[in-house]
């Protein structure tokens, strides 16, 4: 049997692998469009490579997914977080999990899974062939015939094909698969941190509140987390996965929106408004500057004083219910204007790809096509971060590589 894996990241290491472990007899090739294998990988988590997610509550994993959720509430039952940590270290690549449950190498270094994936390569006698883009896939009686973008590579036949090429930021990278008949779901970016260009807030870049709840005025989205105050305007897991839920939405307000932020995650302002009246009572003498609610950074405190038009050597005491109100509105409903997008990072996910309406979810093969399997980010699958979106290449790839 003749398998042909299209893109070289990934997915499609793990699908090549994992073939070549269900069917030893299989000849398998590993088709990159570039000269860089793993590219992704490499980069990845600062170059950490954020290989899975300690979470092992298969409903709770699969909420990290805003698109793809109930086909991997089911795929990882095949192939969870628990099986991918096992796979990486029972070949060599010991794994730690940190205290927000992202997982690593115990190297702290991408290399590590670069490696462990071209040693088992090697040792499995995989083909890998680079700068081989893939241009088309023809049905050529029992067979599916590759057609390559390079004119010295001849058309070649395969018994079955597993396509691993990654999320693709326009349609137009999608069209030779749509060709085939599978459905496609537009692409737009997902995990992408908000440009604040017009925003004073910008000028606190660096500081992090651990927990805030951001929300888009005008719609459903809210998410909570970490927020992180950057050079651009706002960053930090709150904000990437708004960015993540909110993708299609977002998109089509064109990155233009106001997004609430409440800094002290108490969705019920009548309780913040009564922390306040106690603080203002054991503190009456003190200047609102020098007592933070909420444990605050103090110099985001003193630029919320200022935003509520509120002077810093005011006494707790002379607030009154005018001052209280203002700053429980401050904390609990501040409004900034976001203005376009930046990327995370160097990280790009898309939300979007081929539809999983597409494809049978118990084997990742094609509808339209027969013999043909997806895996990976090609899929309509997308994680929040937090090594969700690689989970979900090893699964998907796990699954295909069973060739069913």
């Amino acid at each position: 049997m003749n398998v042909a894996i299209i893109g070289g990241g990934a997915a499609g290491f793990f699908a090549a692998i994992n073939v070549k472990e269900n069917h030893p007899s299989a000849d398998v090739f590993i088709f990159e469009k570039t000269s860089k294998l793993l590219s992704k990988v490499k980069i990845s988590g600062g170059g950490r490579c954020n290989v899975t997610n300690g979470c092992t509550s298969i409903k709770e994993l699969s909420k990290a997914y805003p698109r793809g959720e109930q086909l991997l509430k089911r795929a990882f039952r095949v192939f969870s977080t628990s099986h991918a940590m096992e796979w990486f270290e029972s070949r060599g690549v010991p794994l730690m999990i940190q205290d927000d449950r992202c997982v690593f190498p115990v190297s702290q270094d991408s290399q590590s899974i670069i490696d462990c994936f071209m040693k088992e390569s090697r040792k499995k006698g995989i083909k890998i062939i680079t700068k081989a883009g893939v241009e088309r896939i023809l049905p050529n009686n029992k067979y599916l015939q590759l057609h390559f973008q390079k004119e010295n590579l001849p058309p070649a036949n395969f018994d079955k094909v597993i396509v691993t090429t990654g999320g693709s930021p326009k349609r137009k990278g999608l069209e030779w698969l749509e060709s085939l008949g599978h459905q496609i779901e537009d692409p737009v970016p997902s995990l992408f941190t908000f440009n604040m260009p017009g925003e004073p807030i910008r000028a606190l870049m660096g500081i992090v509140v651990e927990n805030a709840i951001v929300s888009v005025q005008g719609t459903k989205l809210k998410a909570d987390g970490p927020l992180l105050i950057t050079h651009w305007g706002m960053s930090g897991p709150a904000i990437l996965k708004l960015s993540a839920f909110g993708a299609r939405i977002l998109n089509e307000k064109d990155y233009q929106f106001k997004v609430q932020v409440n800094w002290v995650n108490e969705k019920n302002d009548g309780l913040v408004r009564e922390e306040l009246r106690k603080i203002a009572q054991d503190n009456h003498q003190k200047a609102i500057s020098n007592y933070r609610p909420y444990q605050l950074p103090k110099r985001l405190w003193y630029f919320l004083l200022e935003r509520s038009d509120l002077a810093e050597d005011k006494k707790w005491g002379e607030l009154g219910k005018k001052g209280i109100n203002k700053i429980t509105n401050i904390l609990t409903n501040d409004v900034y204007t976001v203005s376009g997008k930046t990327t995370f990072k160097e990280e790009f996910v898309t939300c979007g790809g081929v539809s999983l309406k597409s494809i049978h979810s118990e084997t990742m093969e094609s509808k339209a096509c027969p013999n043909l399997y997806f895996a990976g980010e090609v899929l309509d699958i997308d994680g929040i971060t937090g090594g969700y979106n690689f989970q979900a290449a090893w699964t998907t790839a796990f699954i295909a590589s069973k060739l069913l």
